[in-house]
């Protein structure tokens, strides 16, 4: 996500970055620059050109503040500039009505009917009671898709055969009332923006059932083109907000950058990947560090609390004292930093850390799935006691996870090694085991 207008806005600001003094000559430089790497993220040119001017008017003359560098001061404001620009803050959904309708709106192939199911996910995971609809009648195996996905998730799917969208909608509703679900999320079907009888259906489906949240889901691949979507749906339907997908195959971001301005509607939600929990909600100040390379380790604690059991975490600090740790809960930790996303995304969430190359953060993805696969392919006493592992246990573990003796050796020597530190556990050591565990 935003690597490309990363990259050029850290270019854009190296020039500058030490220097005690900067000039306005300077500071005019660093304005092209941003400039140019906004353009060529994708940026609506329009909205270039605001953010050129509003960046000049704070910049030149700026007085620099008390304890910062100028190239800290520049940051800040650019920092400040791109949270305006992307919705200042964050748009939460206010919950204030039962049941609460949300109905997704959006073009074929957008990714909406996967979103539902990703946002029914996300709310259910704050205590929320959801029903997901099936409204889109017309794509083959479109219901079918949202059925498997409430069954994974154990949320009901109210669907009918032989029905009108509109119809079916309203009497989920019903059946939300009678079935105490507060949050009815509903799917509609996928349509082209010349088609306007669809684009009528979703008019009359939203004055049937008077949705809270019209939201409309935009595959941001497409770049500026989501922006001409969003218009033409906001004229002909009325949105609410938007939630865009697949931000993390976007390099450029340019569309997200544009859309506030351009549209006038916030964005609610971002899908960072495939799986059904990679969605997350929208902070602009957050994305703004992103851009600049700060990180943004708010989010990542978010999804950090999302995998701990506190119950589960005192056993296991137990277990830590008393050296009872075993490669089972270790598994079990590794299998939480997984659900957490790829060690990729983690890592770029981390100040400091999100400049670590791309090939080192992938061999890093590897090295976990192949742990794992060592792990799992042992039995149940041998994860409780690795002691036991000789050399024909390790030829089968081996064979079984695809990997090497050598591969089974490493391993075990790191986790005796990491059990070796675990006794005595004090601050002193701390450090020591952070390396040993980044070697691992």
């Amino acid at each position: 996500m935003f690597e490309d207008l990363e990259a050029k806005l850290a270019n854009a600001l190296k020039k500058i970055k030490g220097q005690a003094l900067i000039t306005e000559q300077d500071a005019l430089e660093v304005l092209k620059n941003i400039k140019f790497a906004l353009l060529e993220a994708d940026v609506n040119y329009k909205v270039v050109k605001d953010i050129e001017q509003e960046l000049k008017d704070k910049l030149i003359g700026k007085q620099i503040e008390k304890n910062l560098t100028p190239f800290q001061t520049i940051v800040d404001i650019i920092h400040k500039e791109l949270t305006q620009i992307l919705g200042d803050e964050s748009s939460n959904l206010i919950i204030n009505s039962k049941p609460f309708v949300v109905m997704l709106v959006g073009i074929q192939g957008s990714g909406k009917t996967t979103t539902c199911a990703k946002l029914a996910r996300l709310l259910k995971s704050k205590g929320r009671q959801v029903l997901l609809v099936a409204c889109d009648i017309y794509r083959p195996a479109a219901v079918k898709q949202l059925q498997t996905l409430g069954k994974q998730l154990d949320i009901p799917v109210f669907s009918k055969e032989n029905t009108k969208p509109q119809d079916i909608a309203l009497e989920s509703l019903e059946y939300a009332k009678a079935n105490g679900r507060d949050i009815v999320i509903v799917d509609t079907a996928g349509r082209l923006q010349v088609d306007t009888q669809l684009m009528q259906e979703l008019v009359e489906m939203k004055q049937a059932i008077k949705p809270n949240e019209v939201l409309l889901v935009v595959d941001s691949m497409i770049g500026q083109e989501a922006v001409n979507i969003a218009k033409k749906f906001d004229e002909d339907v009325g949105i609410s907000g938007l939630i865009f997908t697949k931000m993390d195959a976007d390099a450029r971001g340019g569309a997200l950058l544009s859309i506030k301005r351009i549209v006038g509607k916030p964005i609610k939600f971002i899908g960072v990947g495939e799986k059904i929990s990679d969605l997350e909600q929208f902070y602009p100040d957050r994305i703004a560090s992103r851009i600049l390379g700060m990180g943004d380790i708010l989010t990542l604690i978010e999804q950090a609390k999302n995998q701990i059991d506190e119950k589960e975490q005192k056993q296991l600090q137990k277990k830590l004292k008393k050296n009872q740790f075993t490669l089972d809960d270790f598994l079990n930790q590794l299998k939480k930093i997984q659900k957490m996303g790829s060690i990729t995304s983690i890592i770029k969430m981390i100040p400091g850390l999100n400049k670590i190359k791309m090939a080192d953060t992938n061999e890093f993805d590897i090295e976990l799935k192949r742990i794992t696969a060592i792990i799992q392919s042992m039995t149940k006493k041998e994860k409780e006691n690795y002691k036991i592992i000789d050399a024909s246990r390790k030829r089968r573990i081996a064979k079984g996870s695809g990997t090497d003796v050598q591969s089974v050796n490493k391993l075990l020597k790191q986790f005796e090694e990491m059990n070796k530190m675990m006794k005595g556990l004090d601050k002193n050591k701390a450090l020591h085991i952070m390396k040993n565990l980044g070697r691992m």
